[in-house]
């Protein structure tokens, strides 16, 4: 099964904030990385919009034909938003407006009775749920039991530890995501990744058969820089599916 891609395009939208007005367009970029390769749009809208906005999520949903993922944090406002809203997925991510990105994954166990109503809410609505967590079978058994059919799982560790060169704790935080994406598929959640891949990681998760989606952003945006964004789409696809083969 061929892996699905997911562009994150937050990033576009933070150097249109940057000066203001309306270039770069982040749904512009999503047309691009669409006819690139990808097979989905993600976008995060943060409670202080630091990038994304909410007419972008607007446009998003109405321009946009392919899968519109919307990562949020489980507030009582991104919930009214996302059953307005209704996009084809919705990505549960803890938030804290002082972090530059999201800096680990979900406390689902811990907040299992605060996450339960909203998580119905959004399915009632017809919308897929999937849970941004860390890779700990505690929290894989918190997402079945909260009735969340997909689970993305946090590389960011992982990918730290290899930039830096910390081989052991790469290796750990590998062995925890390959076990924890065993797991989550022996129970019967769908598994996605994310968080600080690039070519080399994308290509190495890629090899992992129960993973069937990446959604990568940052990366991407940075690298559009010196190749421009078709060109990285179509390079981030060529490595996914090497990984894959």
């Amino acid at each position: 099964m061929q892996l699905r891609l997911g562009v994150n395009v937050d990033h576009v939208a933070t150097v249109r904030n940057a000066r203001g007005g309306r270039h770069p367009d982040p749904v512009h970029a999503a047309r691009i990385a669409i006819e690139a390769g990808a097979d989905g749009i993600t976008a995060h809208l943060r409670e202080d919009r630091r990038h994304i906005r909410d007419q972008d999520i607007a446009r998003l949903k109405a321009e946009i034909a392919s899968p519109l993922n919307l990562e949020m944090a489980a507030t009582d406002e991104m919930i009214r938003i996302a059953l307005a809203m209704r996009p084809h997925a919705v990505c549960l991510v803890p938030e804290r407006r002082q972090e530059r990105t999201t800096e680990g994954g979900l406390d689902a166990a811990g907040q299992q009775a605060a996450l339960a109503p909203r998580i119905a809410e959004l399915k009632q609505a017809g919308i897929r749920i999937s849970l941004f967590i860390a890779a700990e079978p505690a929290q894989i058994e918190a997402a079945m039991r909260l009735g969340a059919p997909v689970v993305e799982i946090h590389t960011g560790a992982w990918c730290d530890a290899l930039g830096d060169h910390r081989m052991a704790e790469a290796q750990a935080q590998w062995v925890r995501i390959r076990e924890a994406a065993q797991l989550a598929r022996q129970k019967g959640l769908e598994v996605h990744a994310g968080h600080g891949l690039n070519f080399e990681t994308a290509e190495t998760i890629a090899a992992l058969p129960e993973v069937v989606e990446l959604n990568i952003g940052h990366f991407l945006v940075g690298e559009a820089i010196y190749d421009g964004l078709c060109g990285v789409v179509k390079r981030m696809r060529a490595a996914m599916d090497r990984g894959r083969a």
